[in-house]
């Protein structure tokens, strides 16, 4: 009976989880999350709303440590600090993107020949890991569901970003609906996003949360912010100090998304790294103690063995040697 209540879980391919309430309530809370992260698409550049949404990562650590008494250790609120500080020199180094005012601007741009190589290049690497790697591999190696979902996030933003502008559109008062491109980036959006979430929560299912997140952010926001510079050209008006000020605070971010989940479950905090410093400071002070006086007793026995070679070296007996009375008799 468990063996096949557990067949139904996601990292045996099931979907039991849809018969949880409380998983419909989580869903719809991230939903009204992704909808206030749709409109930031909509406004600026997926460059810059990308590597930001590091932030519920860390709002959902800050939250966990309060209302579910996880524990926020001094690895965690380092990586919490890192990831504030590279989200705020993202923020400063902003790139501004090409203007797109109508769902036409959007079409010539999905019709771009970067675009379209780009873009089958997605969808060939995802057929092949759903259909070949998956079934292989998915249940041993964690980087086969996190680049499926990574991949087909690029194009899930692609196609947020249009309906982006179909809806600024529509509040014109244009007549949007009548577009087949709007259509066809709502339904790319639908098939990608049900994507994303089956194999995510695959990976979520099969893999330690520590390792699914950090991994899934990295390749995901690589993967939008490879997207959106070829169909944006977001970073054709950049500076070289923009340039290294966005790719900075990325890894600033990165690093601190590290450090949040990789040490979740070390128990470490200042008064433990200071009672720490302060035996190894003792165990330090007594090595050396030892060493000296290991060293004092050697050129002891070094000087003693000396003497003994210049006497023997000088003729005389060794017997007749009389060092207590500081005289020397020779027989």
């Amino acid at each position: 009976m468990w063996k096949n209540e557990s067949s139904l879980f996601p990292g045996q391919g099931g979907h039991a989880y849809l018969k949880e309430g409380l998983w419909w309530a989580g869903l719809l809370s991230m939903g009204a999350g992704e909808a206030a992260n749709f409109a930031a698409y909509a406004f600026a550049p997926a460059t810059l709303v990308t590597p930001l949404g590091a932030l519920s990562v860390l709002v959902s650590a800050v939250l966990s440590s309060y209302f579910l008494t996880e524990r926020l250790n001094l690895h965690g609120k380092l990586g919490c600090l890192l990831s504030i500080l590279g989200s705020t020199t993202m923020v400063i180094h902003a790139p501004q993107e090409e203007e797109i005012d109508s769902l036409e601007d959007m079409a010539k741009k999905l019709v771009d020949p970067g675009f379209v190589v780009f873009a089958t290049a997605v969808i060939i690497i995802a057929l092949v890991f759903i259909f070949v790697l998956g079934p292989r591999h998915g249940q041993t190696n964690i980087l086969v569901y996190i680049t499926i979902c990574s991949v087909i996030g690029a194009l899930s933003v692609s196609c947020v970003k249009g309906l982006g502008i179909t809806i600024k559109e529509a509040i014109a008062g244009k007549p949007v609906l009548r577009n087949p491109l709007a259509w066809l980036l709502l339904l790319s959006l639908i098939a990608c996003v049900s994507t994303q979430i089956n194999y995510l929560n695959k990976a979520l299912d099969i893999f330690n949360t520590s390792l699914v997140t950090p991994i899934y952010y990295v390749f995901f926001t690589t993967s939008v912010l490879s997207c959106s510079a070829i169909l944006f050209k977001e970073w054709g008006h950049m500076g070289t100090d923009d340039i290294i000020g966005t790719l900075s605070g990325f890894v600033t971010i990165i690093v601190g998304i590290f450090l949040l989940h990789a040490f979740k479950d070390v128990s470490i905090s200042l008064a433990t790294l200071a009672v720490s410093i302060r035996k190894d400071e003792r165990n330090g002070t007594l090595l050396n103690g030892m060493a000296a006086h290991n060293h004092s007793n050697y050129e002891l026995l070094h000087n003693d063995g000396t003497e003994d070679f210049d006497d023997r070296e000088s003729g005389l007996p060794f017997d007749s040697v009389s060092r207590r009375n500081a005289t020397m008799t020779v027989s």
